[in-house]
């Protein structure tokens, strides 16, 4: 067991295929129909914690922590972390924002989501900051990101005002956080 679980693609693989053998073990009989929107639902809640997940990492570790990191140390987290945790996070916000519309669609609450009616108020509210929220991710956060952490080319002056906008995106979108998934949590609960 520690093979697989010492290795990513093994714990991945695992984990899909523990998830198939539930998947066909407690819902094949329900799988011709019907059984759309409750996986991409599945994909939406997955892609998200993926997105928001690395959201909280970035606003309640990454950059509250950086400032205590030895000069010599920073590389670590600037050349090799910071990248790779930017590429999940900026597509899983598109996974989200795409699974999200797709839950829409298949429930047949698109335009009464987007036009804030009542009953769907709280999971169009939901989904507009959802969709400022990745807008932020992709147009402010990540060409941001890409001049601070010198993946592109930009002077010192412009890598620091770089890195002080995208911290403040990011910021904006942990605040912006809180009221998205009270909209689209208690939708199914409390209507809106």
């Amino acid at each position: 067991m520690g093979k697989i679980l010492g290795n990513l693609r093994y714990s991945v693989l695992l984990a899909v295929v523990l998830m198939v053998i539930m998947a066909i073990g407690l819902h094949t009989a329900v799988m011709d129909h019907g059984y759309a929107t409750p996986f991409v639902l599945f994909l939406h809640v997955l892609s998200g914690i993926t997105w928001i997940g690395l959201l909280y990492y970035f606003n309640l570790v990454q950059i509250p922590t950086m400032p205590k990191v030895p000069a010599e140390l920073k590389g670590g987290v600037t050349k090799f972390i910071a990248p790779e945790a930017l590429f999940w996070f900026r597509w899983g916000a598109i996974a989200t924002l795409v699974t999200g519309l797709g839950v829409a669609g298949l429930k047949h609450y698109t335009v009464e989501a987007f036009t804030l009616q009542p009953g769907f108020r709280a999971i169009g509210i939901g989904m507009y900051l959802a969709i400022i929220m990745a807008a932020n991710v992709w147009m402010i956060i990540w060409p941001n990101q890409q001049r601070a952490l010198g993946l592109v080319p930009a002077d010192d002056a412009v890598k620091a005002s770089s890195a002080r906008t995208a911290m403040l995106a990011s910021r904006t979108n942990f605040v912006l956080s809180l009221p998205m998934l009270y909209g689209m949590v208690t939708q199914a609960y409390l209507g809106g």
